[in-house]
């Protein structure tokens, strides 16, 4: 009886995708002894063992690891769900993620929730059926009972780039409060008073902490204001955006400084202020700071002063935590890494 799929001679690979079934007809033996020179070869006989391989290589056999993780309940992937991959910041810490997880024998997959809920929810269902090793994940909002889930069902939670009072999570990240403090103290020690922070939506932790930095700096100072501008993400275009309508602000007096949420909006900003029909200084007219410390700030037409996080280091972190969360007994606290930021001055706030 025909059963369908070719037959297979010897010394010549299937056109089809061969199976495990086909390896153990090709070297007479049973499935179960090809799963063990798979799995545990040392407890089976050499002789057995190169006659299963020597099958593996002449079909062209892929062993299916995903599948065998499956099994084994188990898996060596670690879910990144970040809020924008097109941020450098982001890149960067995947980047550290990555190189501590291969240490481990781990694998990083890398999501981007482009600060939607919704989308954030379709990575989290998409990981939890995949059960992989454990999550990283810097959320959109605070509201957690999703990753409470995960946890419980022995999946690890490490939030990134943003800390917590739930010592259900390990955590890691930045002082942004601190951060947001520094940007505005150094506007302050230059001189300005009329300060705007750009950033949103303010349902993002890092910048809501960064804006309330600002605002504890800039309210311990007689005569300075701060006015919120919030924008719509943290991107480039968006920063653009609030540039083109912060010209007429700027030329008319209201506005002598700028703290953007991010290096992001930082350069929209510029990008518009240098490139519009009004002639705008940068710093004479304006100063303006941003955050991350991404390389772009630093190439930009007048390199922008930011707030430095160690992007990287913060992702080796979160996989060391994940590791920790992964041998700690139930219900014990997670650890919370915080990490302080550093002020780098360059010519867009120099004097």
């Amino acid at each position: 009886m025909n059963s369908g799929r070719p037959s297979l001679q010897p010394g010549t690979r299937s056109q089809v995708r061969a199976s495990v079934k086909d390896v153990a007809a090709r070297a007479g033996v049973s499935v179960g002894t090809v799963s063990n020179v798979l799995n545990r070869s040392h407890a089976v006989k050499v002789e057995t063992v190169e006659r299963v391989n020597r099958a593996i290589e002449e079909l062209g056999y892929v062993p299916n690891g995903a599948a065998r993780q499956l099994r084994a309940g188990q898996s060596t992937s670690v879910a990144l769900i970040v809020l924008d991959v097109s941020n450098p910041f982001f890149t960067d810490l995947a980047r550290g993620a990555e190189r501590r997880a291969s240490e481990s024998g781990l694998t990083v997959f890398l999501a981007n929730s482009d600060e939607s809920v919704e989308r954030e929810g379709r990575h989290l269902d998409l990981f939890e059926a995949q059960r992989v090793f454990g999550l990283l994940i810097s959320p959109v909002g605070d509201d957690l009972p999703r990753l409470h889930r995960l946890q419980a069902r022995g999946i690890p939670v490490v939030l990134v780039d943003r800390g917590t009072a739930d010592s259900r999570f390990a955590s890691v990240s930045v002082d942004d409060v601190a951060g947001g403090s520094l940007a505005a103290q150094h506007l302050l020690d230059t001189g300005r008073r009329r300060i705007a922070f750009v950033g949103g939506p303010l349902r993002l932790r890092q910048v809501a902490d960064r804006y309330r930095g600002a605002a504890e700096a800039v309210n311990a100072v007689r005569g300075a204001t701060l006015r919120f501008i919030e924008t719509r993400a943290v991107t480039l275009d968006e920063g653009k955006r609030v540039g083109e309508e912060l010209l007429s602000r700027i030329g008319n007096g209201e506005l002598d400084a700028v703290f953007a949420a991010n290096d992001l909006l930082a350069i929209g900003i510029q990008q518009s202020l240098l490139g519009g029909e009004t002639r705008i200084a940068i710093p004479g007219d304006i100063a303006l700071v941003g955050y991350d410390d991404i390389s772009f700030a630093a190439a930009a037409v007048v390199p922008i002063t930011s707030i430095r996080q160690p992007s990287g280091l913060i992702g080796a972190t979160a996989i060391d935590l994940l590791l920790a969360d992964k041998g700690a007994a139930a219900g014990a606290d997670r650890q919370h890494v915080v990490f302080q930021p550093e002020l780098v001055v360059r010519a867009s706030t120099a004097t």
